[in-house]
This record gives structure tokens, sequence and C-alpha cells, in this order.
């Protein structure tokens, strides 16, 4: 893979304006789609990557977008258009746009995409997913300035498409396009799947919109916990013998009738009885026969199963103290190279993959996780911390399963609360608002009023807590390795790797 840089302008203007030609899911190019494609490219270039040709950005773009549905094509047309060798076109056909649309790390970039707002966002991710595309393929691109697809915005589209055409039967195809063609065709071949399982989760939680440090971030967050978990056991972890299991009362809405109607009895309520009971029932005569059945138990109604689903309820409080800030660091001895990581990232890589492995093996369960960042007034030594973990969990943040406190509108700095807030109930503004170790506190005491509260602090050093009806789990970062304490245990325990304290954890929290 390498970056051909194009310094003279003339032969910069040619390589865009015959690359619009080579387009092929739509032949000829539109004139109306060219300012998108253009929009497209300056993306690509004004981030600094290095730019494949536009008629395969356009290809990506179009089969992302769906923007070649109804459009007909004629193929001998295309074929002149062109300027391409008619074996290599038909290859490209095969082996790029084939995986393209085949390809089901695309098939889910494309969902994502969808959902960005057309314009710049759009152009955004399209950015992102091609560049990943590249680096992972690893075929060739052109640097170029940007000034000149910005002067091509400017001009007439019909006029740009004039001068590719014009250009390509004087001077024919530039050699850079077909070496950059060829080169794509043989990157194909031997990449199994576009994207990563991280890149796709980038576009689905619009990371791939932050800013390249918090991009980074994301990404090696994702590597770390898809290593940690791939680490463990896939079945269900032993429990640990001491994790010390609080029982809580039983609700009427944790229960739940199983089964449907499996006899009938000559008991029941009003709402089981079999309609044609109603038939002894006399207009006239009082009393009739129904109610003489009614008095000597001898109706019918439907039996429904008695057996009974507890479905139990369980809140995780994970509590990230200011000091963690000192952990963005990385450790100069790490021996392991998949986990060659700052300690935050490993800890939120490993925080991702516990939550990720609670949801699976207890799916029967209503499941609560909840970040608690406590913090002085006026100040979030954690934030990047913070917006990672709404990247990360930003489809269960909407689906309620995880919540942060504080909420982003009660963040240091963030833009006064919309009036609409003033409706919700004055508890939950009150857990919004929690920045507090005490209040940490009182919210774990709060959930275990109604649920099986475990709660897990991390910090640097050690911050014991002693909380009713909850068990406390404390975790530091004080060493190259994790050390976890459980409970009352006030001799913490160091673990040799991450994945052992990942499953550790798993044990005490299952």
């Amino acid at each position: 893979m390498s970056a051909i840089e194009l310094r003279d302008l003339d032969e910069a203007r040619r390589f865009i304006q015959q690359g619009l030609w080579l387009h092929r899911a739509i032949s000829p190019p539109p004139a109306g789609n060219l300012r998108t494609y253009l929009e497209w490219a300056l993306e690509i270039a004004s981030s600094g990557e290095p730019l494949p040709p536009v008629g395969f950005v356009a290809d990506v773009g179009v089969a992302a977008f769906g923007m070649d549905r109804g459009e007909k094509r004629a193929r001998g047309e295309a074929s002149n258009f062109a300027g391409l060798p008619s074996i290599l076109a038909r290859t490209y056909e095969d082996h790029v746009l084939g995986k393209i649309y085949a390809d089901w790390t695309f098939e889910r970039a494309c969902d994502a995409l969808k959902n960005y707002a057309p314009g710049r966002e759009r152009a955004r991710g399209l950015a992102f997913l091609i560049g990943k595309f590249r680096r992972r393929a690893r075929f060739d691109g052109v640097l170029l300035s940007p000034s000149i697809i910005r002067a091509m915005l400017d001009a007439p589209p019909e006029e740009t498409l004039k001068k590719g055409l014009e250009s390509l039967n004087a001077d024919g195809l530039m050699p850079i396009l077909q070496s950059c063609y060829a080169g794509m065709v043989e990157a194909s071949r031997r990449t199994a799947e576009i994207l990563t399982e991280s890149d796709v989760r980038a576009l689905e939680n619009r990371s791939a919109l932050a800013d390249p440090s918090q991009e980074l971030a994301h990404e090696q967050i994702m590597e770390a916990s898809n290593v940690l978990r791939r680490r463990i056991p896939e079945h269900k972890v032993k429990p640990l013998a001491t994790r010390q299991e609080v029982p809580t009362r039983v609700l009427d809405e944790d229960t739940y009738p199983v089964g449907g109607f499996a006899s009938i009895s000559n008991r029941g309520s009003i709402e089981s009885l079999l309609h044609s009971q109603l038939a002894y029932m006399e207009p006239k005569t009082r009393p009739d026969l129904f109610d003489i059945k009614y008095l000597r138990d001898e109706l019918y109604y439907y039996s429904r199963d008695e057996n009974q689903f507890l479905r139990r309820r369980r809140s995780f409080v994970f509590i990230c103290y200011p000091d963690l800030s000192q952990a963005r660091f990385q450790d100069p001895d790490i021996a392991d190279r998949e986990l060659r990581y700052q300690r935050i990232i490993l800890l939120t890589g490993l925080i991702h993959a516990a939550v990720q492995r609670l949801v699976q093996w207890l799916s029967q369960d209503a499941l609560q996780f909840e970040f608690v960042f406590p913090h002085e007034e006026g100040a979030f030594p954690l934030r990047l911390e913070y917006e990672l973990l709404e990247m990360l969990f930003r489809e269960q943040i909407e689906n309620k399963t995880v919540a942060l406190h504080p909420s982003h509108d009660h963040l240091p700095g963030a833009p006064r609360a919309q009036i609409n807030e003033i409706v919700r109930p004055g508890e939950e503004n009150k857990l919004n608002r929690t920045c507090s170790e005490n209040q940490a506190i009182e919210l774990c005491r709060e959930r275990s009023k109604r649920s099986l509260c475990h709660c897990l602090t991390m910090s640097m050093q050690d911050h014991p807590l002693a909380i009713d009806d909850t068990v406390v789990t404390r975790l530091m970062l004080n060493a190259a390795s994790p050390t976890l304490a459980h409970a009352a245990v006030t001799d913490p325990e160091v673990m040799e790797e991450w994945h052992e304290a990942l499953e550790r954890l798993l044990q005490i929290c299952v």
C-alpha cells in the first residue's frame, strides 16, 4: 500500500475528471449526482487520507445509500465511456464491487450510514468506511490538494464531465488510474471482510464522526474487549462461593404465568368461564339452573397451568473515581502483544466485555447497568471516558439498559437542560444529578430496595465502601495488573492477567 502524491495541478484535475467516467454502478455518470460524488471525495482528501479513484468512491457511495435503484445501465455504452481494459473492468466488477455487495459488514455499515443526516454527516461516515476498507485491503491512493475538488464544485457539472471525456479520448486513460484499479482487484481478492467488528460498531455508535483521538480510543477498547472475551469461557462461569448474594423481596410484577390453558376445572374466575355454561341462564325463572350450578360448583372453567416464572431484577453500579485520569498511560513492560494499551483503555475494555457477557448469560433477568462519575463542582476529569462509554453503549442507553450519572445535561460545562425536563419525576431528576460518592451510595441503597444490587468501585487507590444490602467489589489500577478485593476483604488480590480479572469479576457478579 502506497500513497502517490500528485503535485502537478493539471495531472490532479485529470485524475478526478477521468475517474468520474470510471463510475460503474451508474454509467454514464449522471450530472445531477456529480456534486455529491465530489463532496465525498473532498471529505476524504481534506482529512489527509489518500484518495482512491473517484469512480470507486462513487460506486461505494451509490451502493451504501441505494442511489442506483431504478437506474438503467447500458453495458455496451458504459464500456466505451470507461476507458478501462475490458478484462480489468470485468474483474473490478466481480472482485471489488461483488465483494462489496455480498459482504455482511458492508451491509451493517450501510444500515448505520442511512441513519446519518444527509450532507456532511453522510460524507464523513462514507469517508470513514472507505478509509477503513483501504487500510484493511491495503490498496493505493493519491494525495492531492483539496482546492482542486473545491474548484470543480463551483464549476458546472456538465463541463467537468465533458473535460474528462475529452481527456480520455485525446490522451487515453492515466496509468495511475489503471494501476489503482488493478491494485484494488488484487487487494480485494486477498481480503476476507471489508470492515472489522470495531469499524462497524464505530459507524453504528456514530463514533466515526468523533475526533481522531476518540475514534482511536474506541477502536482500541473494542479490540481489547474482543481479546478478553475470547480468553474466557463462552459458557456461564461457576459462581464464586463467597460472592455473598443479598436476598431481595419478590414483587408481584416480577412473576409471570407460564403456559396456556391446560384443562377444564369446576373452579375459577368468571373470566375463564366456558361460554357454553351461559346456556343454563333462564330469562324468567330465578333462581335459574345457572345459579344452582354455580352454588354447587358444577360450572366449568378453563384451568391455566399454575407454574410461574420469576424474573429476577439485578442492578450493577460502576463507580468511576476521578483519580482514574492518572491511568492514561501505557506500561512499558507489557509482555502480551494483544493488550499493549493504556491502563484506562484496558479497564474500559474489561468493563465492556463484562457487560456483554452478563447480558448474554443473564438474559432471563431484568438487568440494569449504571455508571457513576463522582466529581467536584465545576470539574469533570473523566469527561473523555464518559463520552467513550456513551459511544460504546449507545444502543443500551437508548433502551434504558445502561445509564450514566450524572446525565449529559448535568455535566459541568454542558448547556442548560431543556424545559421539558421539569415534567420528569423528581426522583429521576435527583438521580440524573448524581455526582458525589454519598449520592452514589444512596443510589445503591435505592436500587437494593427492588433488586439484587452489586457495586464495583474503580480507582487507582483503594476506596472501601460499606453499603447496606449491596455487594461491593473494589478494582484498583495501582499496578500494571489489576487488583481485586471482594466484600470486606482487607488484603486485595493482584491478578496476573487482565482476562483472569474479568473471569473473577464475572464469577462474583453471576
